[in-house]
């Protein structure tokens, strides 16, 4: 993480010297069109790129660890995990993590096939193969 706040810090800071550096060419160069504010201002856009390139790599990190955080919280209650819990209890049966990445799954589905506008879409979810939702676990008839 150390490294991408860097990364984003140091594009940043390129980014501002190059607005800078036009400001300060088009200061000089009067009203007139130069070589010099060209070139300023061809940095300028480029430093601007990456900046925007440093942007979207540490949003992406952002998300991703967003993502990790989420998923291992939604498995720490499904499973009944103590972790980060200070004895608080939600009342709901812990479940495996199998059932629980089986029902992800049937989840996942049906939100693809609604997304794709398939009227059949509860019915299809529970007979997928990539996305089995086994009514059978002993789990699931305590629910």
């Amino acid at each position: 993480m150390d490294s991408i706040v860097e990364s984003l810090n140091n594009a940043y800071q390129d980014f501002v010297a190059a607005a800078a550096n036009v400001l300060e060419a088009k200061e000089i160069a009067g009203a007139q069109k130069t070589t010099a504010t060209d070139a300023a201002l061809e940095n300028f856009k480029q430093k601007w790129e990456l900046f925007r390139v440093a942007c979207d790599q540490a949003e992406e990190f952002v998300e991703s660890v967003k993502q990790r955080i989420g998923s291992e919280c939604l498995v720490d209650e499904a499973t009944g995990s103590p972790a980060g819990k200070s004895g608080q209890s939600t009342g709901l049966p812990p479940i495996s993590a199998v059932r629980l990445e089986q029902m992800s799954k049937a989840v996942r589905w049906l939100v693809i096939e609604l997304q794709h506008g398939s009227g059949s879409a509860a019915v299809s979810a529970n007979s997928h193969p990539s996305a089995p939702f086994d009514a059978r676990f002993t789990e699931d008839a305590t629910q």
